[in-house]
């Protein structure tokens, strides 16, 4: 097995970590997105996360795919959470192992940043006064 996916409501930066390592691979990445205290100048009391689970963990395999086809990587695990997080809980995962680092951090940055434009998960951030729904996907 080449690749972890996850959505649910704790995850662990060490279990994505423990599944990448490999003795083919010397460089392994992690990225690790945590909730922010502060959005735009204003204190973030909590986020909430939810969404539609068949395709996002579709639309996941299909990032991890395309890291180990077309990025040299050899190990993938993305993790999202869902439910209500607070300032400081770790909110998505994404490690990758590859024989050399370069191809390990491209391969995380392509992640998150394809993950945030086609992984159908929503978040909405409550303020002091008020919440918004953020980020919405297709």
């Amino acid at each position: 097995m080449q690749v972890l996916l996850q959505i649910n409501t704790n995850i662990s930066v060490q279990q994505a970590l423990d599944f990448v390592q490999t003795p083919e691979c010397g460089g392994v990445v992690v990225f690790v997105g945590n909730v922010r205290n502060v959005t735009q100048g204003k204190a973030v009391t909590k986020l909430f996360f939810e969404c539609y689970e068949p395709m996002a963990l579709l639309e996941m395999e299909k990032i991890a795919q395309h890291m180990i086809d077309q990025m040299w990587v050899k190990k993938v695990a993305i993790l999202h959470v869902v439910g209500e997080m607070f300032p400081g809980d770790t909110v998505v995962v994404i490690a990758a192992a590859a024989p050399h680092r370069a191809a390990a951090f491209a391969a995380c940055e392509y992640a998150i940043d394809t993950l945030k434009e086609t992984v159908p998960i929503w978040k909405k951030e409550y303020f002091e006064d008020g919440a918004v729904w953020v980020a919405a996907h297709p």
